[in-house]
């Protein structure tokens, strides 16, 4: 007769906050600051988060497969957080329009990106875009900025999605938006 144990294991994590950077525990949030950026994400409570001088301490004790991949989760959020205090992220997109000229234009005041002529549509696709990303429009390159990745990115999918053919055979309606590039990542 055979038993088996899971082995639990204490596992600590450490990040190091660079200069110009403050970090703080609000309640159950992160706050992550540098000059009038501020980033907040909540804590699992699965894990501890610390800080101690100018380190974030990520510790699980006796931690399971779960607890692990939450820990490294954190991690990598919270390291996604200081990138980008220290240096925007930013997507780049690609308007591809064979068939009909399209037309697009972003209204700062009520932060949209509009899409004129899509496919020979009258009507605009228009596209909400989250407050605290930076928008440039130049011809059919969109750029978008932002110290949050998770608002840009999800604004770059939200365009791409907006600008999608349907109903149509794909292989030779190719018009649309496309992401081209990603932080860390390019498509061309």
């Amino acid at each position: 007769m055979h038993i088996y144990f899971k082995m639990r294991i204490d596992i600590k994590d450490e990040i190091e906050i660079p200069e110009g950077i403050t970090a703080l525990i609000d309640g159950e949030n992160m706050v992550i600051k540098k000059d009038s950026n501020e980033l907040r994400k909540k804590i699992n409570p699965l894990v501890n988060v610390k800080i101690e001088g100018n380190k974030i301490i990520i510790e699980a004790k006796l931690a399971t497969k779960k607890e692990k991949k939450v820990l490294g989760t954190s991690k990598a959020h919270f390291n996604n957080m200081i990138l980008g205090l220290k240096d925007k992220f930013k997507y780049k997109l690609e308007a591809a329009s064979i068939h009909f000229p399209m037309n697009i234009t972003f209204d700062k005041g009520k932060n949209q990106l509009i899409i004129k002529n899509f496919l020979g549509e009258k009507v605009d696709r228009i596209i909400k875009i989250e407050p605290g990303i930076e928008v440039t429009v130049n011809k059919n390159i969109i750029e978008l900025e932002s110290v949050d990745i998770e608002k840009a990115g999800q604004a770059a999918a939200s365009i791409e999605k907006g600008a999608k053919v349907r109903k149509k055979d794909r292989r030779i309606f190719q018009d649309g938006i496309y992401i081209t590039e990603k932080p860390g990542r390019s498509f061309l």
